[in-house]
Parts: C-alpha cells; structure tokens; sequence
C-alpha cells in the first residue's frame, strides 16, 4: 500500500540531499489522485526554505524591443506567425532603458531583465548592450539579465565581462514537443545558448511554459532537461491564450496542477531559483499566494505582452504570508509608498 506520508520525506530528503527523484515518483507528484496538496506544499516549502529561507526575490521586465521578430513561436504575440494586436516598436533609447532601470530600483526590484525580439543580436547590439549593463550597474545596485535570443560564445564572454549577472534563454517545453510549436530554431539552438553561457562562467535563467498541450511526461522532461544543465534560474510561465496566437488554447490548466508543477520543479533542482512567472495570475486564481511555498521569485509589474497584478497587490501577499524580500528593500515602506499611490486602479490583464 502506497504511504503518502513517507513520500512526502522521502521527497524532501533526497531534494535536500541533490539525489534525482524517481520518474515515478514524479508522475506521482503531478497525477497521482492520493496526493495531499498542502502536504505536497509543505515538502516542497522545506527544501525551498533550506536554500532560500523566507525571501521572495523580485524581478521586473523590460520589453526593450516589441515585435517585428522572424521566428515564428506559436505561443508568442511577437512573433511573424501571429495576428495579436500588440504595440510594435524598435529598441528603445538609452534613456528610456536607463529610467525604467531606475524604477525598477525603487519599485523593489533585485533584478532588472531586458528582453529583446529576434533569434540572435549582432555583433554592434552586444557592443551596444555591454555599454547598457555597465551603465546601470555603476548607478542602481541592480543584479541584471539580458535576454537577446541566441548567442555565441564569444558573445557570452563579452556579456559577462561587461557584468551581466544572467543571461536568460527559455527551453520553453520538451524537446519532444519543440517542433510542433515552431519551426523557425530548434531545440538544441537553445541548448547551445545555454551551454555557451555557461562555458564562461555566465548564470543562466531559462524558463518554460505549461499549458501547450504538453503532457506530464513533458513536463518532467523539462524540467530534468534544466537540472542537467543546472539552471541558476527557471522561471515556470503559465500560458496565456492571447488572441490571434497560432497556437490555440489546448485546455485549461486548474490551480491545483499548476501548483503541482511548482512542486515538482523545486523537487528535481532544489536549488534553483523557481520563479511565479506569466498566467500566474490568471491560472493560480486565489490559490496564487500558496505558489510561495514552492516558488522564491516572482515578476512584478506584468510581463512582455500582457499586464500582472497591481504592484501593491502582489507586496501585500507577500507580506501577509510572512515572507520578506530578498535585497536592499524594506516591503512595509515599499507598500506603505504603494498605498499612497492615488493612480493605483483595480487590476486586470490585458493586450
């Protein structure tokens, strides 16, 4: 007979212990009826706890440039494929990176990401990015993550000599189901990406997105794919059926398996950074805070294409579940500063 209490420890035991976890124990943790979500939480939160205590590490996004990309992802409003009504414009002026920079700072952000459209920059944008990372790394005590889509070695190297502390790169989903989302570049071209961060020593973040009709064994895949590389970061995206994407809505996804999946990623790399990211809002629903348990980081003012929570609202739960912020920032004075904040309106998601 199955004894649901001894694998919650012997989760636990081997996660803190860096051991694999047995495939079957993972079908287990996304499948397996007999599970009890708030024990799965509690075993997750112990490993959590030992890597990264009670601190939720924020990271606001900068979408440097919108649109006018040759790949053709299905998941993704930018890309040539879709037909989404998305504001489209070239990269912004330094001054403009610079400022949101500056608000990212004192918005609470211990790190500050530029996203770039595009599969690979050319040699003049990584000249151009190395003077960007040096700037902002002289005037705000910002940890920062560039992604600029697939890059060389050598670039990697120029990337990290100019400071960057992260290079991001999503695996987005399963090699076994990378081609039917696109085309344009495979698996491996990101593989490589990541590879060539790490060869000179650069941290990687790379991410994926559950919900386009992958299956638990994908999802394991995934997330043992990160592992083997040893991902410094993984930021786990709930797919947002925006219209106009050529990839439909392949079904919903309930709070209680998105939770799961949270789980399961803490589980097979412990000591990875496991971020709340995109259709968290939307797909955790008032399940969202519980995703702290197995999480340690989160995006704060939305995301590339759609917009998050208000920022007081993701503060406060933060605070009201007895967690505190990784980084310079005193929560109590970051929301006492958002309350006051009169152009605060109710929430939504939108284009």
């Amino acid at each position: 007979m199955f004894n649901t209490d001894i694998f919650y420890v012997k989760l636990t035991k081997s996660a803190k212990a860096g051991l694999p976890q047995n495939r079957r124990h993972c079908i287990r943790i996304l499948t397996g009826r007999n599970i009890e979500l708030l024990k799965l939480l509690d075993a997750a939160y112990t490993v959590r706890r030992t890597y990264f205590g009670n601190r939720v590490t924020v990271h606001i996004l900068n979408n440097v440039q919108n649109g006018h990309c040759p790949e053709d992802c299905h998941y993704c409003a930018q890309s040539q494929s879709s037909k989404a009504k998305i504001e489209t414009y070239p990269m912004k002026s330094d001054a403009e990176i610079l400022a949101e920079a500056k608000a990212a700072h004192a918005n609470g952000a211990f790190r500050y990401c530029m996203v770039f459209a595009g599969k690979k920059p050319s040699e003049e944008r990584i000249r151009h990015l190395t003077g960007l990372i040096r700037k902002i790394k002289s005037l705000y005590p910002l940890e920062v993550c560039v992604s600029p889509g697939v890059i060389t070695r050598e670039q990697a190297r120029t990337l990290k000599q100019a400071g960057l502390d992260r290079l991001n790169h999503n695996i987005n989903t399963s090699r076994n189901l990378y081609r039917r989302i696109c085309t344009s570049h495979t698996y491996e071209d990101r593989l490589q990406t990541l590879k060539n961060a790490h060869a000179v020593g650069l941290p990687v973040c790379s991410g994926v997105i559950i919900g386009m009709g992958e299956t638990a064994e994908d999802i394991i895949d995934m997330a043992l794919a990160l592992r083997e590389i040893k991902a410094e970061s993984i930021p786990v995206n709930f797919f947002i059926p925006i219209p106009g994407l050529k990839l439909k809505n392949p079904g919903a996804l309930t709070p209680e398996y998105c939770l799961r999946v949270l789980c399961l990623f803490r589980f097979l790399n412990p000591k990875a950074e496991i971020r709340i990211a995109a259709g968290r809002e939307i797909h955790l629903r008032d399940m969202e805070v519980l995703a702290l348990y197995p999480a340690n980081s989160l995006f704060l003012d939305g995301y590339l294409n759609t917009k998050g929570e208000a920022r007081l609202k993701t503060l406060t739960m933060i605070r009201d579940a007895g967690f505190a912020l990784a980084g310079e920032h005193d929560l109590n004075g970051l929301i006492e500063k958002e309350s006051g904040n009169k152009k605060i309106t109710k929430s939504q998601i939108f284009l």
